[in-house]
């Protein structure tokens, strides 16, 4: 077996299998390979079931089988498989649905690991759909089971039993490609060593430790990949422009500035200009602000400068409802100044967008606003001189590149809302010179917040129907799309270089789910309303479509996920919900939470919550309490580590190029500071990756970029 062989090389994985692996970016042996756990299973504490805590929780259970299973049929041509099963301290009824294969695996005297809730009814205690392992004394089972990330077409058992396949053969296939002194500089375990026990492991330390490793792993690339683009951006340059004299726009403005748009604005012309020289060092920055904060504004005046000077101007943003916001908001002001600014989408009819298209190409539109369109090759610019970006986090560095290679020598201005501590910028925005806008514009509502339990649910309902009553809009946000079962030790839940139990065993609430809540809203709660839900899963078109209909005030609650986490401005909506409230990040919550207070109405937030942990607690109070985004962010880096802050969306691969999969979840804010300070110590000794020492370092910086850029297209 070799990395680099197709995934059907495998046993079981034929053309149909090969086509969802496919889908999801997963083409080799190597790729299933770092297909990582998003979860474990803690399988290995064993109860009696004497001495099992009825919390609600998974437990697992060594247990004999006691009686000979039995199936009988039930209504709707549905079966039903029941056995008796026991350990020294008493038995349990166990059932399984539609299983009836499983009668002759149950046989009477074998042993199994069970895993799953016990539930008690009068003196029956009794157990559904557990998973179930064979005891076998030669073949120990492992304490910890891991739960993959899954997609259309394949199941946890399938994707376990491949990497079972897989993992015999690790160190033979697997070579180590750190320079020796980054290993012992940061006392790594192998690579090998990891991939194996990240897939198997035998015990927490072991886990911890393959962890570690492959989270570095995933930030010293990242590390490697920014400062690399760093690097050569410094080389790069782009046409000054002469004329950078805003006072015009400035004087249309119906408000004044705040000194930090002036500040950053300033920042931004300074780039631009040249000093009586034809060409400049190339812009590259980011302003970074929080919700409401004015970035659009900011950006609006680099576009008219460049647009002043002679030359185009591209904003290109992540969904078209936002593109259309944009697009309403800048063109009459444009056109006030003398430049023409058209919106090109994805929908925009192919009659319209050959004549957008045709513009663009001659030169007679100075300023496009669009989505990915804008980096489709059927657009062509006459003389593009800045790049513009909205919500950087949605779009990556090699994302933001194809839209700037529309030019040879462009300049290059991105946008995000996510308020991030100053030292952490330096790292996430490796490749950007970074403009914070750090106050708010004067008239700015604060939104009321507010931490409620399950007990406040029957008042909580009254608001939300009074709120509506009264002419606005709501939004609830579910941690979850649909229900699952499973109850697991989750990487999003839990530091995973210490496993810890402190938020379930404190949380015996049921996780809210965007369409199965959004379904009892209409149905029994408000069924006089017109409620609707909206998800990341959705077609781009569907969410598009919901968020239009929400903005132009169609629909009065809109349940979601995070998916409006970044989203329009409906000045209408003036509450926000968000349910299991501990289950996200403090700069979740506070971009949440500025989805609300954006017009001229009072508006709250309500964070719902019925966890007792004491994480929890002092992480929503401190929402409750504190309403600027940077100190937000200062007590989350301290709380949750740097993982917070790479993506809230996990389909969404940060920067676009290196996958950061376990990285989102790391806690260690000193690893990510060793892999920049290591990155930086490889790259001052070899600028190129080019000596051989590094050549299987820049092979695998090779892959994942390389691996990346497919997901993302």
């Amino acid at each position: 077996m070799n990395l680099n062989d197709k995934i059907t090389t495998l046993k079981g994985v034929g053309p149909k299998y090969a086509s969802y692996f496919a889908q999801n970016g997963i083409f080799t042996v190597s790729d299933l390979l770092y297909h990582l756990p998003r979860a474990y299973q803690n399988r290995g504490d064993v109860c009696r079931i004497i001495d099992t805590p009825f919390d609600f929780l998974p437990h697992s259970y060594i247990l004999t089988i006691g009686s000979e299973p039995k199936v009988a049929l039930i209504k709707r041509g549905m079966s039903l498989l029941k056995f008796k099963a026991f350990d020294d301290s008493g038995s349990v009824n166990i059932t399984y649905f539609n299983q009836n294969y499983l009668k002759d695996v149950f046989t009477i005297g074998s042993t199994f690991r069970f895993y799953g809730k016990l539930s008690r009814e009068k003196r029956t205690i009794s157990m559904t759909s557990p998973t179930y392992e064979p005891v076998i004394p030669s073949k120990p089972l492992l304490p910890l089971v891991p739960v993959y990330p899954l997609f259309n077409g394949v199941n946890q058992k399938f994707i376990s039993k491949l990497m079972s396949e897989i993992t015999p053969n690790i160190n033979d296939m697997v070579n180590e490609y750190l320079p020796e002194d980054v290993l012992d500089r940061m006392n790594l375990c192998s690579l090998p060593f990891a991939l194996k026990n990240i897939h198997t492991p035998p015990d927490e330390n072991t886990l911890n430790a393959a962890i570690r490793r492959l989270s570095f792993d995933e930030l010293f690339l990242f590390a490697l990949s920014v400062s690399q683009i760093k690097s050569s951006a410094s080389e790069y340059y782009a046409p000054s422009m002469e004329d950078t004299d805003v006072t015009d726009y400035i004087n249309m403005l119906p408000y004044e500035l705040t000194d930090a748009q002036s500040r950053a604005i300033g920042e931004i012309l300074m780039d631009l200009s040249g000093s009586g020289e034809d060409y400049v060092k190339a812009m590259n920055r980011i302003v970074v602000g929080d919700v409401g904060s004015g970035k659009t504004v900011c950006a609006a005046f680099a576009a008219y400068a460049v647009c002043k000077n002679g030359y185009q101007c591209a904003l290109m943003v992540p969904t078209e409802i936002l593109a259309n916001q944009h697009y309403v908001s800048l063109k009459d002001d444009f056109a006030k100044l003398g430049y023409s600014c058209e919106l090109l989408t994805g929908s925009t009819p192919a009659k319209e967008k050959k004549a957008i298209l045709s513009r663009i190409k001659n030169g007679d539109t100075d300023f496009i606003i669009g989505t990915h369109a804008l980096i489709q090759d059927s657009v062509e610019f006459l003389n593009l001189g800045l790049v513009i970006t909205d919500e950087q986090h949605r779009f990556g560095v090699r994302q933001r590149a194809r839209l700037a290679e529309k030019s040879k020598n462009v300049h290059v201005l991105v946008m995000s809302a996510t308020p991030i501590p100053r030292t952490l910028s330096l790292m996430i925005y490796g490749d950007l010179d970074v403009s914070l806008i750090d106050t708010m514009p004067p008239g700015r509502q604060r939104v009321d917040t507010f931490v409620v339990d399950e007990s406040y649910r029957a008042r909580l309902n009254g608001f939300i129907k009074k709120q509506v009553d009264e002419g606005h809009q709501v939004y609830i946000v579910c941690p979850a799309v649909e229900e699952k079962e499973e109850d697991i030790l989750n990487f999003a839940d839990y530091n995973p270089f210490v496993i810890e139990y402190e938020s379930k065993k404190n949380d015996t609430s049921k996780v809210k789910s965007a369409v199965s809540y959004a379904k009892e809203l209409k149905e029994e709660v408000f069924p006089t309303l017109n409620v609707e839900f909206i998800h990341g899963k959705m077609k781009g078109k569907e969410k598009d479509k919901i968020m239009s209909d929400f903005s132009d005030g169609k629909i009065d609650i809109l349940v979601s996920t995070t998916v409006i986490e970044v989203g329009v401005n409906v000045p209408n909506a003036t509450l926000m919900i968000v349910e299991n409230a501990e289950r996200f990040g403090l700069s979740q919550l506070h971009q949440l939470r500025g989805r609300v207070g954006r017009g001229k109405d009072k508006s709250y937030c309500v964070l719902v919550s019925s966890s007792s942990g004491e994480k929890s607690i002092q992480r929503l109070e401190i929402m409750r309490t504190v309403y600027d985004g940077y100190t937000i962010a200062d007590h989350d880096l301290k709380m949750r580590g740097p993982g917070d802050f790479f993506s809230s969306d996990p389909s969404i691969r940060q920067s676009g190029d290196m996958g950061l999969d376990l990285a989102k979840s790391c806690s260690d804010t000193e690893l990510l500071t060793s892999a920049f300070e290591c990155a930086r110590m490889v790259l001052s000794k070899d600028k190129h990756l080019g000596s051989r020492e590094n050549a299987l370092l820049k092979e695998r910086l090779g892959e994942v970029i390389s691996k990346n850029i497919k997901t993302v297209n």
